[in-house]
């Protein structure tokens, strides 16, 4: 076997200074053995002449790994952990990543439980929602200690997973206990509730045939993003939005969802704006989208091509209160052109993430003034103030 020199066995540097030609002449077939996983690189000369044959290097910790073209990196060797080591390692990964999210507490189907510690908020890897992207989703802000249009998410989280045909792991009822017991046991009185439902771990097929049941996650955390009033500018976004049967459903599949958000933070602007299909005002991407015109009346586009959004549905309720005081002489839902939405006195972003948030200008156009609309701040204080003081059909108390 050709052999290294010694001093070339542990390097006391990673730096490529240190790395060193080694010449010698040897048969190619044999190994290359050499002793400290601290060596990195090294390359072979054959009489001055690069060594093309595929040579095997090889650590005394057992690990092999080959080379081609006189030059390889020799890798640290990857530890084997206990269940115990990987908790350990998930919770230094926690602890050592800053983030505006606080993980408070976790319910798994899969485990049968609750728990509070972020290392273990996992689901496997064989989940369907994971590799497969077989999983429907919703989100209830936790406002005062309540919860804010449960109901109403749950309702539109049950048609998604039918429409997804993902069978229920509970029903109604019990979904709805579990998603209020897992705040309870976050403390949190001031944060967002998120869960899904997933076809169920299983394999790695594309059809759900081979998983075991449905399973049902969620999640309560805060997020320490503030939420804001000032304007916004959008962008017409030019990412395919998605046809109706999917975008109607809220599923994880979001990958059109994020292309949209990132190619309008490219833009350096807020959010990008859909057109469905006939060229009218579509939806933002986690957002819906609202006008007032110039005729002074509230619009806003059809649900049939986009997410029924849950908060966008209660600021026409609230919306409502503005006619009978005279602010707005009306409220439409139809089909908005881009030019009436481009023209509009006020246009505006409605979800519960935005809540709602005023836009000052679309792509080249300013609307209206440039500035904040006096509907869109009318309608944000009375989203506001329904969320602390609405009535109980949409304030859920959490029992801490």
């Amino acid at each position: 076997m050709a052999t290294i020199p010694s001093y070339l066995q542990k390097p006391t540097s990673n730096s490529l200074s240190n790395y060193t030609k080694i010449a010698s002449s040897f048969d190619s077939t044999q190994n290359l053995g050499f002793q400290g996983i601290g060596f990195r690189q090294f390359s072979l000369t054959t009489h001055g002449k690069s060594l093309q044959t595929r040579v095997k290097a090889v650590q005394t910790s057992g690990q092999t790994t080959e080379c081609t073209n006189n030059s390889t990196v020799i890798h640290d060797a990857v530890p084997l952990l206990s269940s115990s080591e990987v908790i350990e390692k998930l919770r230094a990964y926690r602890g050592n990543h800053e983030s505006k999210q606080n993980y408070m507490a976790m319910y798994s189907s899969v485990v049968g439980g609750i728990t509070t510690d972020s290392s273990a908020m996992v689901i496997p890897i064989d989940d369907h929602i994971v590799h497969r992207g077989h999983g429907v989703f919703d989100t209830a802000a936790i406002i005062d200690g309540h919860l804010y249009e449960l109901d109403q998410h749950i309702d539109r989280f049950l048609r998604s997973a039918t429409n997804a045909k993902i069978n229920l792991p509970f029903n109604r009822e019990q979904i709805r206990s579990i998603l209020i017991q897992t705040v309870a046991a976050s403390k949190c009185r001031e944060g967002s509730l998120r869960y899904w439902l997933s076809a169920g771990p299983g394999d790695f097929q594309l059809s759900p045939a081979g998983c075991h049941q449905s399973s049902m996650y969620a999640i309560v955390f805060q997020d320490q993003s503030p939420h804001l009033q000032e304007g916004v500018k959008v962008s017409t976004s030019t990412i395919p939005i998605k046809p109706p049967q999917f975008s109607t459903v809220k599923s994880v599949n979001y990958l059109p969802n994020v292309l949209s958000k990132m190619e309008a933070e490219e833009k350096g602007v807020f959010a990008g704006i859909w057109l469905d299909d006939d060229g009218f005002v579509a939806e933002g991407p986690n957002m819906n989208v609202a006008f007032v015109s110039k005729e002074n009346e509230f619009l806003m586009p059809y649900f049939d091509k986009i997410l029924s959004g849950c908060t966008a549905k209660r600021v026409l309720a609230l919306a409502e209160g503005l006619v009978q005081k005279g602010v707005i002489a009306g409220m439409r839902v139809g089909n908005i052109t881009v030019e009436e939405g481009k023209g509009a006195k006020e246009m505006m972003l409605i979800g519960s993430g935005t809540l709602v948030r005023p836009v000052v200008q679309w792509d080249d156009q300013v609307i209206d003034s440039g500035k904040e609309g006096p509907v869109a701040l009318a309608l944000l204080d009375l989203l506001l103030e329904d969320m602390k003081s609405g009535p109980p059909s949409v304030r859920v108390p959490v029992p801490y």
